[in-house]
């Protein structure tokens, strides 16, 4: 079985150099001109030329993105800006526009160009007819089964195929959405998605007045003294103490806002979908992040070609952590071990927004349920230390969190993780401390034994707590 690459993504010289560190076969980044990532992207075009410069330095590659959609006004200038980009030679351009696609091939025919997701490949004719335009990789859309993976191999032997693996996931097709374009003209096709679909909505009741005019009512979260005792029959408000029911700020809950509401569309009568709602809110439109780590083996054994992670908006942490853990799955799955579910513990220490994985599996295995459900909670952990330099067998520590003497933690390192407690922590003078309050200090922890072989490597060791002991 042939490793699949691993792709991590890259807003930053730095989690470029942490995913390196923890894994990664190679790294996509983009300026913010012509790819879809304009905010936390600081890869302008002198750190697209240190970044490629060390990637090729270390073996690695390094993919440029140049995914959006364009108008007319940023045609006028593609060739002249990407010239200097083409000349520091990136391994692959990851594009989606036909029209781009069809310059950069005039201009420069030995370009390799990687078709983006957004670009919505879902069958094997779109892979052969990318194929014959040139391009070398086709990134397919998140919205196929293993079992579609899996023919479009079958009828597309020689093309090289990516899938996205982890991540955040659209509410839109493959990411082509109109939200946030629509509320604040920031298009996400451009670059600028505010990800409108995460924000926080709100239920309200609506009236229809007198011209037709669809208006809200009374919203459903009142102070507690406007609900009345009437609104309140059949509550007891005892259930305060245990956090059943009780303030939030300066409103109350009402207590029907508690259970599940339907929503029907017109065109599938009798379909009813559930919405919940909590203290926070309405959730809607707000998709899970995708995990797929439990399919690694799966999509080996089919043949895909490269292996991809989202996040170019996310921290070094994120990236060094999400690398880790899929470089264990590939090498795995390559070895022919069988897979290990505290894979998907690690990723629970992650920030996210719950969990699924896609559209992979139309109907989950009892087998995957069980993974689901073995998943021990106890391992919880919070990123706060970054390692910055090191001096025989103390390290200085950049504290991100609350971190304090006799704190379990997770001693992340690019060669294996070790487990250990704080057993001491000093100013970087040398003078004792029991705790770090919060980010912002700078200290030196004593390393756990052993780890001073990693040598160089333990520049890119990170901390994290275990949450509950």
């Amino acid at each position: 079985m042939k490793a699949p690459e691993l792709l991590s993504p890259a807003g930053t010289l730095k989690s470029m150099r942490y995913a390196f560190a923890y894994g990664a076969d190679a790294i996509y980044a983009g300026m913010p001109r012509y790819s879809l990532r304009v905010r936390n992207n600081d890869f302008l075009e002198d750190n697209l030329r240190i970044g490629i410069d060390e990637a090729h330095a270390a073996g690695k590659k390094f993919f440029m993105t140049v995914n959006l959609s364009p108008h007319n006004a940023k045609l006028k200038t593609f060739i002249k800006d990407m010239t200097p980009l083409i000349e520091m030679q990136p391994d692959a351009l990851i594009m989606a526009d036909p029209g781009l696609i069809m310059m950069v091939r005039k201009e420069w025919p030995d370009m390799p160009i990687h078709l983006s997701v957004q670009a919505n490949t879902v069958n094997w004719a779109t892979v052969q007819f990318w194929k014959n335009a040139g391009i070398s990789r086709v990134i397919l859309s998140r919205e196929l089964s293993l079992d579609e993976i899996s023919e479009i191999r079958d009828n597309c032997p020689d093309m090289e195929l990516e899938v996205f693996v982890h991540g955040a996931l659209c509410i839109a097709y493959s990411g082509r959405c109109l939200l946030s374009g629509y509320f604040n003209h920031r298009d996400p096709n451009q670059g600028t998605c505010t990800n409108s679909c995460r924000w926080e909505y709100k239920t309200e009741a609506a009236s229809e007045d007198i011209a037709g005019v669809y208006r809200p009512t009374e919203r459903d979260i009142l102070p507690l003294e406007a609900v009345g005792s009437a609104g309140l029959e059949g509550f007891d408000l005892s259930l305060d103490e245990a956090g059943s029911f009780g303030p939030t700020g300066s409103d109350t809950r009402h207590p029907k806002a508690d259970q599940v509401y339907f929503i029907e569309e017109p065109n599938r009568p009798g379909e009813l979908m559930p919405i919940e709602e909590d203290e926070h809110g309405t959730y809607i439109l707000n998709s899970k992040d995708l995990r797929a780590v439990e399919h690694v083996q799966a999509l080996a054994r089919i043949g895909v070609d490269c292996l991809k992670i989202e996040g170019r908006t996310k921290s070094h942490y994120y990236v060094a952590r999400t690398a880790q853990v899929y470089r264990r799955a590939i090498d795995d799955a390559v070895a022919g071990k069988p897979f290990d579910p505290s894979l998907i513990a690690e990723l629970d220490n992650l920030a996210h927004r719950g969990y699924t994985d896609g559209f992979f599996e139309r109907h989950h295995t009892r087998e995957y349920q069980n993974y689901l459900e073995g998943v021990s909670k106890h391992r919880e952990q919070q990123f706060v230390g970054e390692i910055t330099a090191v001096q025989g067998q103390w390290a200085e520590v950049a504290i991100k969190n609350k971190l304090a003497v006799g704190d379990s933690v997770t001693f992340m390192l690019p060669d294996g993780n070790v487990i250990d407690a704080i057993g001491q922590m000093q100013t970087l003078e040398g003078a004792a401390m029991m705790e770090a309050p919060g980010g912002g200090y700078q200290v030196r922890i004593k390393l756990p034994a052993g780890a001073e072989v990693y040598g160089d490597r333990l520049k890119y060791g990170l901390i994290a707590k275990h949450l509950n002991g």
